[in-house]
């Protein structure tokens, strides 16, 4: 019999299910388990994904919010049916390695945003691989943006989704006032990414990775991470891949709706 370790929000319809799951199954230590099981929302899942990624189990989402887009719909109690028919979705988080000059370690998986803290539009330098792609964004900031995360803040603002077989990440602009048409740029993974902010007394920028937020941001280094791979289960016939695909085809339509 395998091994679970359960981790559900504090919501009412997650404690709920969280007392149906726990009156059949033992709740082992994250360590001695075969799988992680979350309940919650996408935010929820967000959090535990990074507390638990040094663990390198398989996570098995079921969505107890509203859009779940990282998480499965609750089918039955029996774990065991339920993991038969999944499939395994290997992300790669993104990495904040430097922050004003200082060395850290933060992950994201949905993306990296830098933001204007004050009414001032922020004025940014962004560099790829040490070479500038821009050098003077004006406007609310920019994010780094990661397949999984593509579909989300990403998209509102008006960036590409990203498939994840692509090995891709996204630059996207907030909101661009100078120069108004760069919507940003699409680049390999692997490359090392450096925003610096131009004003930081007149202009402060915020930077936010995925639900953790640090202000009075002077520069910035991004990165995919080298050595962090999370594993997420997804039931078969509503994998990340088809959902991603969905949302590229729903994209597609809206461009042609607004021609």
């Amino acid at each position: 019999m395998k091994k679970f370790h359960f981790i559900f929000d504090k919501t009412k319809k997650a404690k709920n299910l969280e007392k149906k799951f726990l009156k059949l199954y033992k709740n082992y230590s994250a360590k001695k388990s075969d799988y992680i099981i979350v309940g919650g929302g996408d935010g929820f899942m967000l959090h535990v994904l990074k507390k638990y990624s040094i663990y390198k189990k398989p996570f098995y989402g079921i969505n107890c919010g509203s859009y779940g887009f990282l998480l499965n719909k609750f089918k039955t109690i029996k774990l065991e049916n339920d993991l038969k028919k999944t499939i395994t979705i290997i992300l790669k988080p993104i990495e904040i390695t430097k922050i004003n000059k200082k060395k850290v370690k933060i992950i994201a998986i949905n993306e990296v945003s830098l933001f204007r803290q004050s009414r001032q539009t922020v004025k940014l330098k962004i560099e790829v691989d040490n070479k500038a792609i821009i050098n003077n964004l004006i406007g609310d900031g920019v994010m780094v943006a990661t397949p999984a995360g593509s579909t989300a803040y990403n998209l509102s603002v008006g960036g590409p989704i990203l498939s994840l077989e692509n090995k891709k990440i996204a630059i996207t602009a907030i909101s661009p006032f100078r120069p108004r048409r760069w919507k940003g740029k699409i680049i390999q993974n692997n490359s090392k990414i450096k925003i610096y902010n131009y004003d930081i007394k007149k202009r402060p920028v915020a930077l936010a990775a995925d639900n953790l937020e640090i202000r009075n941001i002077k520069n910035v280094s991004i990165r995919t991470s080298k050595n962090i791979k999370i594993y997420l289960l997804f039931n078969k016939k509503n994998s990340l891949h088809k959902r991603i695909k969905i949302e590229q085809k729903i994209k597609q339509r809206e461009k042609k709706f607004w021609k």
